[in-house]
């Protein structure tokens, strides 16, 4: 799998920064991405201690953009009830 890689792969090199968690272009969720890198070598400290990375994507219009994992909108599977059990 190409997303943990310690090298950064060849289609990195032409990514954008995107301000919004989603492709600059088309606006495709990351979801929806052909390739995915992580850059967690290089993770960068916020001001309350947290570590963020970059997470690079080839959307599938041929974009390729990259954003702050502290900029990631929360999972929609996040908050779900769990059932009780009995």
């Amino acid at each position: 799998m190409e997303a943990f890689t310690p090298v950064p792969p060849e289609w990195t090199n032409s990514a954008t920064h995107a301000f919004e968690f989603c492709c600059p272009t088309c606006r495709s969720s990351c979801n929806q991405a052909h390739r995915v890198w992580l850059n967690r070598l290089s993770p960068v400290m916020t001001e309350d201690y947290h570590k963020k990375w970059q997470e690079f994507y080839q959307c599938q219009c041929g974009t390729v953009w990259w954003a702050w994992s502290s900029d990631r909108p929360p999972s929609e599977f996040a908050n779900r009830e769990i059932p009780p059990s009995f």
